[in-house]
């Protein structure tokens, strides 16, 4: 931190120290005594224009109106040849890159219409009145030196403003990643949690309707099939939690991992739910070619949340699955014929609608649910099949 503080004062002062050194220098080695001594107002002169230079980038313009002042007197007055003018051409330079053109154009302007007045007047004694023609040449000049360290500090103020943007585009950039890494992540775990909830919410329902069969049960044979239903479901419910987590490994050599949920998998669906005692018809009209993949996975997603809650909550006698083409959409409709009051508040707080609306929202289509006009509940969702964003054009 020392050593940080330290670089940054030697680089404020190099160049104070070095056009100190350089006016030091040419006024002792020109030769020219000019008509009044150095000391002590013309050294005074010299030090305080150059030591101002230390503070040109935090006070640009006060810093140019000193060395302006110790310029436009330090000629006039007779003193010997000395570059002092160089600073406040740094100055100026400092002026346009961080103020501007027009602030530094403005003060350029002041200092070649005073300098060329001060010149023109007898203030170091000598008596010689300069003509017209000389006063002219000395304010081109004085101009041509000003206008060069405009345009050179408007460069630099270009170059600075070049490398300005160029940090932003970067940071913005690095924000746009970082928020579409995030959005990304977000979209992640929204699926493995709508997975995760679809595969345990079904299979832990059947398991507990196989449970309560098996207590209630007074068959040897119908408990024995309850607790092997129980045991198919645990097993597949362990299978598909692996799968959501992405933990693709085989149970054992004689039990692959199942395939990635789709419609050719609906008939294992429906039996394991007529297993719990709830019998459902089942139409399926699909096209023999195959449907995007993840058409597939939402319909078969939302038929297996819809029967879920079948099971759990409407005290249904039966159910109704239809899947079928209808022009551009696949058309799942899951309807029972429960007679348990629907709660309004279970259906706004649940995460099975939820859940199956966004499915049905993630691959272009839209999702229905409620209260049959029958008795029951009805979910229909409608699910495009040609759009780019499930794969097809």
């Amino acid at each position: 931190m020392r050593r940080t503080r330290w670089a940054a004062a030697w680089r404020a002062m190099a160049i104070p120290i070095l056009v100190l050194v350089l006016d030091v220098v040419v006024v002792l080695t020109s030769g020219s005594h000019g008509n009044r001594a150095l000391f002590p107002l013309g050294w005074t002169l010299m030090i305080v224009s150059a030591v101002a230079l230390a503070w040109r980038q935090s006070h640009p313009v006060a810093v140019l109106a000193v060395t302006s002042v110790t310029g436009m007197l330090y000629y006039p007055l007779g003193f010997p040849d000395s570059p002092i003018a160089l600073a406040f051409v740094i100055a100026l330079f400092t002026v346009a890159r961080d103020k501007g053109r027009w602030p530094a154009i403005g003060a350029a302007l002041v200092l070649a219409a005073t300098f060329s007045v001060l010149t023109s007047l007898d203030l170091d004694g000598s008596g010689d009145q300069k003509s017209v023609e000389s006063q002219v040449q000395t304010a081109v000049g004085v101009a041509a030196i000003l206008l060069l360290a405009i345009v050179l500090g408007e460069v630099a103020r270009g170059r600075v403003r070049h490398v300005e943007q160029a940090e932003q585009r970067a940071a913005l950039a690095e924000a746009t990643r970082e928020s579409e890494a995030m959005r990304r992540a977000m979209e992640e775990r929204l699926r493995i949690a709508r997975d995760l909830h679809d595969v345990v919410a079904h299979q832990i329902s059947l398991i507990n309707v196989q449970a309560n069969a098996a207590l209630h049960t007074r068959s040897a044979d119908g408990a024995f099939e309850a607790l092997e239903a129980i045991r198919t479901a645990s097993k597949d419910a362990l299978r598909e939690v692996r799968t959501v987590l992405g933990v693709l490994r085989q149970v054992d050599q004689d039990d692959p991992v199942q395939p990635s949920p789709s419609l050719a998998r609906l008939p294992e669906l429906i039996s394991r739910t007529e297993a719990t005692g709830l019998p459902v018809r089942t139409t399926v009209e699909v096209p023999a070619e195959p449907l995007p993949a993840a058409v597939e996975m939402a319909a078969y997603r939302i038929v297996q949340e819809a029967l879920t809650n079948a099971v759990r909550h409407a005290s249904a006698s039966s159910a109704e699955v239809d899947v079928r083409c209808i022009g551009n959409q696949l058309v799942v409709t899951v309807a029972d014929d429960g007679e348990k009051p629907v709660d309004p508040d279970a259906l706004r707080d649940g995460n099975g609608l939820l859940g199956m609306a966004e499915r049905a929202a993630a691959v272009g289509g839209e999702l229905t649910a409620g209260p049959h006009p029958d008795g029951g509940f009805r979910v229909e969702a409608r699910l495009p099949v040609t759009s780019e964003k499930n794969g097809l054009r």
